[in-house]
């Protein structure tokens, strides 16, 4: 609905609930009839007001009709719909943005997660933690192509940014409402988010949780995303260390850089005095210099895409938003004539 001139600035909308349950789906048809009925079977068995958001990631198979089958059949249900497939961020941005729930769980749609740890990890919050993150202790996926570059990657994450997770890849987490009202994720940080929770101060806990083999369908991960966890660690790096000091880390590679360069240019000079034939630009110097270049300009659009996003861009389209007792996101959203509709939490 647009506000005319008359009206006031802001549109205040009020819809708050104990919990969230967010589920991103991709093509995941034979999956999301059970995922969704144990989802709900365990919500009905919490003394919890609650709701259950499908996020269709642009499935293109019948995940996205069998999500709002289930929309119109419990008013606990809604369902956002992607104009196309954005990935796994995009789909728990969504998500956390749309959730209303004073506590927001994520968790995977292919039945792999099992909804029955749900209550421990709302123990976790209940107990003083910000955010409660699941770990796979007995993960059922292949060895070879998931298990062990997993660990690696997660060693390597949990060195990188001081936080020692098991499991920073398990998508059952839980998160108080205040952290995910901080959090802007875009690109593939999804898999950070305990990471960049703690650059905000937020206290975080792994739970042991279940984790069942897969039945139906099949994975959307492998071996092949490891060097795409490895760059986006590179963004969250500079982020913790450097988001708001980022000539201290510029400042470094250039100090290196012209170190480097003087280190050769005085082994240059040593050369040509005891009569050595001078050479052209040392290929490797110019590949050194053009790497460390390189480096900053990613760092720096990732840096510039960061705030694009914080502006209130997004990095998804919603088709539309169906089902439920209200489809009231939890942040600040714009109406049809791009003025702010502000979503408040009322307090019971």
């Amino acid at each position: 609905m647009a506000l005319t001139d008359t009206e006031p600035e802001a549109l205040t909308v009020t819809r708050t609930l104990d919990l969230s349950v967010v589920v991103p789906l991709y093509n995941e048809e034979e999956s999301i009839d059970l995922a969704v009925e144990e989802v709900l079977g365990v919500l009905s068995g919490l003394p919890l007001t609650s709701e259950l958001i499908l996020v269709n990631d642009g499935s293109t198979d019948a995940t996205g009709e069998k999500a709002l089958a289930w929309s119109e059949a419990d008013p606990r249900v809604r369902v956002i719909e992607f104009r196309r497939n954005f990935g796994q961020t995009a789909g728990i941005s969504a998500g956390f943005e749309h959730a209303a729930g004073r506590v927001v769980v994520v968790m995977d749609g292919d039945q792999q997660n099992d909804p029955a740890d749900i209550p421990t990890l709302l123990a976790a919050l209940e107990d003083g933690y910000d955010v409660a993150s699941g770990w796979r202790a007995d993960r059922k996926d292949k060895l070879l192509m998931r298990r062990l570059p997993s660990q690696a990657a997660n060693a390597l994450i949990s060195r990188v940014t001081g936080l020692r997770l098991h499991d920073y890849g398990c998508t059952l987490k839980a998160y108080d409402r205040e952290v995910v009202e901080r959090l802007e994720l875009f690109g593939e940080l999804h898999r950070f988010i305990p990471a960049l929770a703690l650059i905000a101060g937020a206290k975080v806990v792994e739970i042991p949780v279940n984790h069942r083999a897969r039945e139906h369908g099949s994975s959307k991960y492998g071996i092949s995303r490891l060097p795409r966890v490895v760059l986006d660690l590179v963004t969250v790096k500079f982020l913790i260390g450097y988001r708001q000091k980022p000539m201290q880390y510029f400042g470094r590679l250039s100090l290196a850089s012209l170190g480097a360069a003087g280190a050769y240019g005085g082994w240059s000079a040593v050369r040509s005095l005891r009569g050595a034939p001078r050479r052209g630009g040392s290929p490797v110097t110019v590949l050194t210099m053009g790497a460390v270049q390189f480096a900053s300009f990613g760092l720096i659009g990732e840096m510039l895409t960061r705030q694009y996003f914080k502006d209130g861009q997004r990095p998804y389209v919603v088709r539309r938003v169906s089902g439920g007792e209200g489809s009231a996101p939890l942040r600040a959203i714009r109406d049809l004539d791009g003025r702010p509709v502000v979503v408040e939490a009322e307090a019971e």
